[in-house]
């Protein structure tokens, strides 16, 4: 390896090293949410300086000569490299800057599932989506320097030696003609990949503020970031509901605000109409998301929504996860609900429920819905 892969490398250890040692902060602040774009996203860490020497400006007799005792700082007056710090007098010089780095989504999520300690996924279903895979599966005579295989030519080129009798055993020199050389060649064959679809659903009533959305939108990024590592195909699907519920596309799904009451089996309903018309749960990993401050109209539609979970939409899912947002306005009552309802310590049931009270809870109720790995 090169010097410059060498540094390289290290300096991407040492990014990676900032990042999961700050990632709560990371998560809880937003910060890689505005800075996201395509397959990467930047990340901010203090710039890094490597150690050098400074020179005093002050002229001395030679190396190690002149006033003072080992250990003083070079440069004692004001304005020297040596001065405390705090002195001096205002300057126009540029102040430390923050480097940003960038750190594709891949990666992102390895250094996620490092940090929260979660484990991987083991897909069911995957007949929907084939992918072509390479496979370097036999040897032929032509191709590209890259795929060159040395064992094979050097074999190659000896079988010629010897049966020329060109062979020295004492000076055993084997020199490859254009004949000899041996390449790798491979075979595309077609296999099923395990795909996943995301349904998020929130309440978009008038108790639901800007900052119980942000928590939304920061959780689902990094859910989703996660769930993507762990599928070659997966589809996110989006619901927003009051009193009813319709789907709408990602930027409608966390910038709108409705008022009135909140149904939230109307939300239930359509995540079961989209499960049932377009994925099959022998094909599909299905994950819904319902993220609420907990109030509900009446506790006859929260009847209808244990029914709904109970019988249609948990069996049909990997996980169902309910997410409840700390809100001044909101009861929490439905959180207490599910709890009477389904026996949510028990580690088969595949309800997760988690408790969001502020951004700092975020890292928590992130390892909560995706550290049982299903």
């Amino acid at each position: 390896m090169s010097r410059i892969k060498q540094d390289h490398s290290r300096f991407r250890d040492i990014v990676r090293g900032k990042v999961r040692d700050n990632l709560k902060k990371y998560i809880s602040k937003g910060e890689l949410m505005g800075k996201q774009g395509g397959k990467a996203v930047k990340i901010p860490i203090p710039q890094i300086d490597l150690p050098r020497f400074r020179f005093s400006t002050q002229d001395g007799g030679g190396v190690g000569q002149g006033e003072g005792q080992p250990g003083d700082s070079l440069g004692s007056n004001k304005g020297q490299p040596g001065e405390e710090p705090g002195e001096g007098e205002a300057g126009q010089n540029d102040g430390e800057k923050a480097l940003e780095v960038e750190v594709n989504i891949e990666e992102l999520a390895e250094i996620l599932g490092e940090a929260l300690e979660l484990p991987k996924i083991e897909p069911k279903g995957g007949t929907s989506i084939v992918a072509q895979k390479d496979k370097y599966t036999s040897i032929r005579s032509v191709g590209p320097d890259s795929l060159k295989h040395f064992k094979r030519t050097y074999k190659q080129a000896l079988k010629r030696t010897i049966s020329m009798g060109q062979f020295n055993p004492s000076a055993p020199i084997i020199l490859p003609i254009k004949d000899d050389m041996r390449y790798r060649s491979w075979s595309t064959s077609s296999v099923p990949q395990s795909n996943a679809v995301v349904i998020y659903m929130m309440d978009v009533s008038g108790s639901m503020g800007e900052a119980q959305k942000e928590i939304v939108r920061i959780e689902s990024f990094w859910i989703n970031t996660w769930l993507k590592s762990q599928y070659k195909g997966i589809e996110t699907r989006y619901i927003i509901h009051d009193a009813s519920a319709k789907e709408v596309d990602e930027l409608t799904f966390f910038h709108t605000r409705e008022s009135g009451g909140t149904m939230i089996s109307s939300a239930y309903n359509l995540a079961w109409d989209i499960i049932k018309s377009d994925y099959p749960p022998s094909d599909w990993n299905i994950y819904p998301f319902h993220f609420s401050d907990g109030d509900n109209w009446s506790s006859d539609d929260t009847r209808d929504c244990i029914s709904l979970l109970r019988e249609h939409i948990i069996p049909a899912s990997n996980q169902f996860s309910y997410g409840q947002v700390e809100s001044h306005y909101g009861s929490g009552q439905f959180l207490r609900d599910l709890n009477k309802h389904f026996a949510l310590d028990d580690q088969d049931c595949t309800l997760v429920c988690s408790e969001i009270k502020n951004k700092e809870g975020i890292v928590d109720s992130i390892k909560e819905f995706l550290g049982g790995g299903r």
